[in-house]
């Protein structure tokens, strides 16, 4: 059974350590359906997560190329589906499951664009601007698996944002 776990972020740190908890429970195979507006700090929550996998250098956002892959301790696909139109491109969908499909650890941005075609398995992460500052970060996944991500969150991002905690 699927059930949600939020978290509040009051900069781009806080976004990044609930991505490397996040990380810490994937295993190979493992798909991250990543959804939010412009801004709300997708492409952030990717960089904590490839950290926490290995992987040191610059995290971009592949909007253009629709597709990076990092080597980390596993390796990495980052998709980024915002120029991306399913009725058009059909034909790279077949692909990337086959990646998905083949071990590693993928991260998709614009998850919403692939409809159906999204992975049962995959585990949602909705990031929301609670103000210019401050986002929720939303994960859905089964009960069991967010019962272990709480356990490794840390505890001051339970709280409201305060002023020891500057914002974005």
């Amino acid at each position: 059974m699927r059930a949600t776990l939020t978290r509040t972020s009051c900069r781009p740190e806080d976004t990044q350590r609930v991505a490397a908890a996040v990380a810490r429970l994937l295993v190979p195979g493992s798909v991250v359906a990543l959804f939010g507006e412009l801004g709300s700090g997708k492409t952030c929550f990717v960089e904590g997560a490839c950290r926490a996998l290995g992987y040191d250098r610059r995290v971009r956002s592949p909007s253009f190329t629709l597709l990076n892959i990092y080597a980390g301790r596993q390796r990495i696909h980052h998709f980024d589906l915002y120029r991306w139109d399913l009725a058009t491109s059909a034909a790279e969908l077949d692909e990337w499951e086959e990646l998905m499909d083949a071990g590693g650890i993928s991260f998709i941005e614009w998850a919403d664009r692939l409809g159906a075609h999204l992975p049962e398995r995959a585990v949602g992460v909705t990031l929301r601007h609670r103000d210019t500052s401050v986002r929720a970060i939303e994960v859905a996944a089964p009960e069991a698996w967010l019962r272990e991500l709480e356990s490794i969150l840390p505890d001051e991002l339970r709280e409201p944002c305060n002023r020891d905690r500057p914002g974005h």
